[in-house]
C-alpha cells in the first residue's frame, strides 16, 4: 500500500494499514482510565497510534505535554476537519499545551494558493470556527508557517539528517516534483518538533492527532527526532540494556552526564566502556527504556543537543462523504461545511446515501446496514453523545424497526441546531482572534 498525504484517497482497510506501516492498535487500556473519555476514543474512531503510551503516562501523572496539529487553508471547513478539533479540545481539557500550525507553505506548495489567500481562509473559515466550537485561548498558540522564523530556522538545521533517498522512499517524489513541495514536509517536521525547544516549553511528550493519510509526516518526524539525539538506548545482543553516545565529540562528558542520570534513576550496577561510548545497565529491563530515554532527553539541550522525544500520534478513521467518497472541500456535494445554512445542510442530508434496503418492505424484513450508512456516521462522529442512544439507533436499524427517513429527519434537526449555534458564536470570534494569534 502507498499513503499519499495530498491525495483524495479514501482508506478503508485500517487493519491492513496498521500491519503494513507498523501502526499500533489503539486498545481500550489506552483510553478507558482517562477522565471522561471522548466519544471518538471510546467508539473506535481513533483506531491506531504511535507511542501514545507516553501521552497516557503524562496525563495520568499530570506531567507537561503538548499537542501539535495543523490546518490546511485550502477550502472551507467541514465535519471531517471538526473531528480533529474535537479531539484537540478534549486533550486541552486534560492539560495539554496546544499548538496549531496554519500550513500556508504547504497550501502554497501543493494546492496553488497564495499566502494572502491562505491567510484569509485560515482566519475567517478555520480559526473563527475553532473559537466557535469552544477552543480555549489559554495555553493555545496558533501561527502561520510562513511567519514563524523559529520553525523555518529549525527546519534548515534538521534537514541535514535527511537525504533525497529518504524523501523519495517516504513520499514517492519524482524528478518533476517542485522543490517547494519537497520542502513542505520538512516544514511540518519543524512544526511538530519545535514545541520541544526551550523557548516553547522544552522537552516533553508531544501528540499529533491525524488521519492516516498524514502518517508519512509522522514517520519522517520520528526518524528526524531520533537522528538528532545524542544518546541511543537499546537492548544488546546479550539482552542487556545499553546507553550509547551517538556522536564522536565530548564522549567522556556525555558518559559522565548519563551515568549521573542513571544513578539518579536508582541504577547502580553499571559497566562503563568509554572506548565503546557505552554504559551497560545490568539491572535494567526493556520496560525501563522509555523512562531512561526521557530522562536523558531532558539533559541533552544542556549538552549541545535537542533532546527531542519522538512525537506520538493517533490515527482516526475518515468520516465518509455524503456521496460515499472521502469528505472533501473540493467536492461540495460530499461535505457538510460548518458555514452551510441549515437549509443547505438539510438538503444534503435528505439526499444522502444510507444503508437502508431498496424498499420499505425489504427494510422491515431484512433490516438496514448502519455500518454502511452516512447518516449513522453523522450520529457516530458528531451528533449523538450518549452511547446508549447511539446503540439503540444501531440495533433498531439492523432489526428493520427504524426507517431511513426518520434518521434523516433527526440528523437534519440536530445539524440545524449545531450550525445555528456555530453561526451565533462566530459573530463574536473576530473580537477574540488576537488572543489566539498572540
Amino acid at each position: 500500500m502507498k499513503i499519499d498525504p495530498w491525495s483524495s484517497t479514501t482508506y478503508q482497510d485500517y487493519t491492513r494499514l496498521r500491519d503494513e506501516f507498523g501502526i499500533q492498535e489503539f486498545s481500550d487500556d489506552l483510553w478507558k482510565d482517562l477522565p471522561h473519555p471522548h466519544r471518538l476514543l471510546r467508539r473506535g474512531v481513533v483506531f491506531g497510534h504511535r507511542g501514545f503510551e507516553m501521552i497516557h503516562e503524562a496525563i495520568q501523572r499530570k506531567k507537561p505535554w503538548a499537542i501539535l496539529t495543523g490546518l490546511m487553508p485550502s477550502g472551507r471547513m467541514h465535519l471531517g476537519h471538526k473531528m480533529v478539533i474535537d479531539e484537540v479540545m478534549y486533550y486541552q481539557s486534560l492539560g495539554a499545551d496546544i499548538f496549531i500550525a496554519v500550513a500556508d507553505i504547504e497550501a502554497y506548495a501543493t494546492r496553488g494558493f497564495t499566502l494572502e489567500e491562505t491567510k484569509e481562509l485560515a482566519i475567517n473559515e478555520y480559526i473563527a470556527n475553532y473559537i466557535a466550537l469552544g477552543l480555549k485561548p489559554e495555553h493555545c498558540h496558533i501561527y502561520f508557517q510562513s511567519r514563524h522564523q523559529d520553525v523555518k530556522d529549525l527546519v534548515f538545521l534538521l534537514g541535514k539528517k535527511v537525504n533525497w533517498s529518504q524523501m523519495v522512499a517516504t513520499y514517492g517524489f519524482e524528478g518533476s516534483t517542485n522543490m517547494t513541495h519537497i520542502f513542505s514536509p520538512l516544514v511540518q517536521t519543524g512544526d511538530i518538533l519545535h514545541v520541544q525547544l526551550e523557548k516553547f516549553g522544552g522537552v516533553r511528550p508531544t501528540l499529533v492527532p491525524v488521519g492516516v493519510d498524514q502518517d508519512p509526516h509522522i514517520r519522517l518526524s520520528r526518524d528526524i527526532a531520533q537522528a538528532h539525539r545524542l544518546y541511543n538506548i537499546t537492548v544488546t545482543k546479550d539482552n542487556k540494556i545499553g546507553v550509547f553516545v551517538k556522536v564522536d565529540e565530548h564522549v567522556k562528558e556525555l558518559l559522565d552526564a548519563a551515568e549521573k542520570i542513571l544513578r539518579t534513576l536508582q541504577f547502580f550496577d553499571l559497566k562503563r566502556i568509554t572506548d565503546y561510548k557505552a554504559i551497560y545497565i545490568n539491572t535494567a529491563e526493556e520496560a525501563d527504556i522509555p523512562r531512561i530515554d526521557e530522562a536523558l532527553a531532558h539533559i541533552e539541550p544542556a549538552l549541545g543537543g535537542y533532546g527531542f522525544l519522538q512525537p506520538s500520534s493517533t490515527y482516526h478513521r475518515f468520516i465518509t462523504g455524503l456521496t460515499g467518497e472521502k469528505m472533501s472541500s473540493s467536492k461540495p456535494e460530499s461535505a457538510i461545511f460548518l458555514t452551510d445554512t441549515p437549509e443547505e445542510a438539510k438538503k444534503k442530508i435528505m439526499n444522502t446515501k444510507t444503508g437502508g434496503a431498496v424498499t420499505l418492505e425489504e427494510q422491515k424484513k431484512f433490516g438496514g446496514r448502519p455500518d454502511e450508512c452516512m447518516i449513522y456516521e453523522l450520529f457516530l462522529y458528531h451528533l449523538i453523545e450518549d452511547d446508549t442512544d447511539l446503540k439503540e439507533i444501531y440495533d433498531s436499524c439492523k432489526k428493520g424497526k427504524l426507517m431511513c427517513g426518520l434518521c434523516k429527519k433527526r440528523a437534519a434537526e440536530q445539524m440545524e441546531k449545531l450550525l445555528i449555534d456555530l453561526e451565533e458564536k462566530r459573530k463574536t470570534a473576530a473580537g477574540k482572534m488576537q488572543e489566539y494569534l498572540k
